[in-house]
């Protein structure tokens, strides 16, 4: 049992900890302390639900049906580029949140206050379920690699399934609410245009990837 869930851990650390669109959003909302534990539990429950489909065997029935991860791969590409060009607006014309960070964030004997909260639970949500459910690459390595790496492990792949499942709740919300110290670096509003230019790259490049020819 014990190893069957320690492998689990490990694989589910390694797929996980990696710079992706889901991660970079939360890291985002950590940041901003915006819907930050809603938006960790979104991720590491659909982590879970994606292990548990991987692990049951349903994984090998989406594996027999190759058009619907194509179809997944270009709704996800468009959303990502979508998502791109919002980040690539917010830092080239920041609306009055961003750039209210920088002077509401320090608050009096310098401690580092979260800027002003304006977004809403819902569209964070969805973004949050968009960004997990339309990356194909979760069903590549959730779903299959991880699914039949599990399996390996015959009547413990359960145990397995439950490790990996720690791993995903352990990351998003170490993810999430560890990224609040590094608003004392990002109070200035310099500071996010920069990270939402970067966030713009990223997701752009990823994007391209889904559908570039291989």
């Amino acid at each position: 049992m014990l190893p069957a869930v320690a492998s689990g851990l490990a694989l589910g650390l390694s797929l996980i900890v990696a710079i992706g669109a889901q991660n970079l959003f939360v890291l985002r909302q950590g940041i901003r302390r915006e819907h930050t534990l809603a938006v960790a539990l979104v991720c590491a429950v659909s982590d879970a639900l994606l292990i548990a489909i991987g692990v049951s065997g349903l994984g090998a029935v989406l594996h027999a049906v190759p058009w619907l991860i194509d179809a997944v791969r270009w709704a996800g590409a468009v959303f990502l580029a979508a998502y791109a060009l919002l980040a690539a607006r917010r830092a080239l014309r920041p609306s009055g949140d961003v750039l209210g960070a920088g002077d509401e964030s320090i608050e009096a004997g310098g401690s580092v206050a979260a800027p002003p909260t304006r977004s809403r639970l819902l569209p964070a949500l969805l973004t949050c379920l968009a960004l997990t459910w339309l990356n194909p690459h979760v069903y590549l390595d959730t779903v299959f690699l991880l699914g039949s790496v599990a399996n390996t492990h015959g009547g413990d792949r359960w145990w397995f399934a439950l490790g990996a499942t720690i791993a995903s709740f352990l990351w998003f919300f170490s993810l999430a609410l560890g990224a609040r110290y590094l608003a004392r670096w990002l109070a200035t509003p310099r500071a996010w245009r920069v990270l939402d230019a970067v966030i713009a790259v990223v997701m752009m490049a990823i994007a391209i990837s889904l559908v570039w020819p291989r």
